[in-house]
């Protein structure tokens, strides 16, 4: 492994009942009860009601030309599966475990220029508390957008002849709006689960053309002015965890009605009674990322301006993912084939993951199980396999989280009901990430326990700062007769759903290049 550590064991704040931390898959498929069509009144409240409490899937209904300024003004609809009542699914954006956020980055190829807006999800059959701005574009503009969701699984639809506002139609999917948009929300009946993408590879291609020609410069990322080391960035093994690259930053205004608006000094003036809601950091590296863990080193997020609060500056997931890919060094943590996001009925599947790096301008995954990128240029990366993965993850993070416990024990925690501070947040959910990586299984020790109150807070660390290195190079196979297999993956490195001119952006410049 990359990082070489002294033998040992830290221990912070021991006490009580030391247990391992277990969170279930933020991807894990969640199957609500149906009500029944002749249900009585009675039993069908009833039903509603379990609905809403037990539900975790929602779908977002995309308005038309969702890449035009028009498109990007004109509000999400959030409802229920197969455009169920929103109050009954529990799919509103009142319910914080299954807010959906939309995300756009926007650049000018002429000159590289960046900006970002934050389109607005309303809850179907609510109005904005305030009509979102309409955005200028420049002149070819490329935009890319980005989904999170608080929930299980968020599923894209498009419009059916509506306007995309609270009195369009709902009924059915107009496939044209998001085959238009280039939109993937996983491979064929697979979700990804809590993200989504629209139009990433053509702007990730034309970003990497601006950079080449010298028109976009993404800033360097620096170094902790209080640490001396480089600032971690999404693709840092000193931050990921078992779904990489996952989460965008957006913000809304909740009204105490339900009503949403998007997060601006114009809009707190006009709603006082509002409150900010995002997506957590549980479920979006990118919120933990620039709001907790940069600020906490004295590093800055890049950011740009953002059209929908006045320009003043705003940070995007894609705006990190640009700044990981320039500046991010050995070893590179991507989206691994384990990922709960990426797997189909739990087996790993390139093709998934390999549409999942590609909505975050990652290269993809090549060769056999155990090979790397197998490109030179990478530096002899052995990180891209799920083994290598999981070693990395534990021995980088594991020496990260222990050597600055004080200083994130000083920090509010960003999910007060996982850790009581940052520091017991971070050890709680990389312990999570081992198991739901199936890390285990690679002939690796979880680095981490944590100890618990009697409310489930996770309240103290212990770490073992023992390097280790992956006894088997990929998961054993299930028994025959065990399980269901995954999809056979293609002969071909780009995935067969992905159109010809979608051709793959990696931070060497490699994108036409064809045997990528």
């Amino acid at each position: 492994m990359a990082l070489g550590l002294a033998l040992g064991v830290v221990v912070v704040e021991s006490g009580g009942t030391t247990t391992k931390l277990g969170i279930a898959p933020a991807a894990a498929s969640a199957t609500p009860a149906a009500a029944s069509a002749t249900a009585t009144a009675g039993s069908a409240t009833a039903t509603a009601t379990q609905n809403a409490s037990t539900n975790a899937d929602c779908e977002l209904i995309v308005p038309a030309r969702p890449l035009t300024a028009a498109g990007l003004a004109t509000p999400y609809q959030l409802t229920g599966p197969g455009g169920q009542d929103p109050a009954a699914s529990g799919c509103t954006q009142a319910n914080p475990n299954l807010r959906a956020f939309v995300q756009a980055t926007i650049l000018d190829p002429a000159t590289g220029r960046l900006w970002v807006y934050e389109p607005l999800v309303i809850t179907a059959g609510t109005n904005p508390a305030v009509a979102p701005v309409r955005p200028r574009l420049p002149k070819d503009a490329v935009v890319n957008l980005m989904f999170g969701f608080n929930g299980n699984n968020l599923e894209l639809a498009g419009t059916n002849g509506g306007t995309g506002t609270s009195g369009g139609t709902l009924a059915g999917a107009n496939g044209g709006t998001l085959a238009g948009a280039k939109c993937v929300n996983g491979l064929g009946a697979s979700l990804f689960g809590r993200v989504a993408y629209c139009n990433s590879v053509p702007f990730y291609a034309a970003a990497s053309r601006a950079i080449q020609a010298g028109r976009l410069r993404i800033p360097k990322t620096g170094r902790s002015p209080l640490t001396g080391q480089p600032c971690p960035t999404t693709r840092s093994f000193q931050l990921v965890d078992q779904d990489p690259s996952g989460g965008v930053t957006t913000r809304y205004l909740l009204t105490a009605s339900g009503q949403t608006a998007q997060d601006s000094a114009a809009n707190t003036a006009l709603l006082p009674g509002a409150g900010a809601i995002e997506g957590g950091p549980t479920s979006s590296d990118n919120t933990l990322l620039d709001r907790f863990i940069l600020p906490a080193l004295g590093c800055r997020a890049f950011t740009v301006p953002d059209l929908s609060n006045a320009g003043r500056p705003g940070t995007s997931q894609t705006l990190d993912e640009l700044s990981a890919a320039a500046g991010q060094r050995a070893p590179i943590a991507l989206v691994p084939e384990n990922d709960p996001m990426t797997t189909v009925d739990g087996q790993a599947n390139r093709p998934k993951t390999n549409l999942y790096r590609l909505g975050v301008g990652q290269p993809l995954v090549t060769g056999v199980s155990d090979e790397p990128f197998g490109d030179s240029r990478a530096g002899g990366q052995q990180a891209d396999t799920p083994a290598n993965f999981c070693a990395e993850m534990l021995n980088v993070q594991t020496a990260f989280i222990a050597a600055d416990t004080e200083r994130f024990s000083a920090r509010p925690s960003p999910a007060p009901a996982t850790g009581s501070n940052l520091f017991t947040f971070l050890a709680a959910r990389l312990s999570a990430s081992f198991t739901n990586l199936g890390c285990q299984a690679f002939g690796l020790h979880n680095t981490v326990s944590v100890t618990r109150n009697a409310r489930g807070e996770a309240v103290a660390a212990a770490f073992s700062l023992v390097p280790q290195a992956p006894t088997q190079p990929q998961a054993p196979a299930q028994p025959p007769g065990q399980g269901i297999q995954a999809t056979p993956t293609p002969s071909t490195i780009i995935p067969t759903t992905v159109p010809s001119p979608w051709l793959p952006w990696t931070p060497w410049g490699d994108y036409g290049d064809p045997g990528y």
